[in-house]
């Protein structure tokens, strides 16, 4: 629902359901800018460093 103030659009009115989907899909697209951004910037790890790291985290 869009709520107006003098005629101009001012808020959306949204349910809750549609809030958290909305939310969750805005989560999963800022870890793949930040993924992308670590690949620019050079910090990525093997196949093996990963799962070495992992195997650790998981202990």
């Amino acid at each position: 629902m869009l709520i107006t103030q003098h005629g101009l659009p001012s808020a959306y009115l949204v349910d809750v359901e549609s809030f958290e989907l909305m939310l969750q899909r805005m989560t999963v697209l800022e870890g793949i800018a930040r993924g992308e951004q670590a690949i620019a910037e050079g910090r990525v790890a093997t196949h093996a460093q990963a799962r070495k790291r992992l195997a650790r985290w998981l202990k």
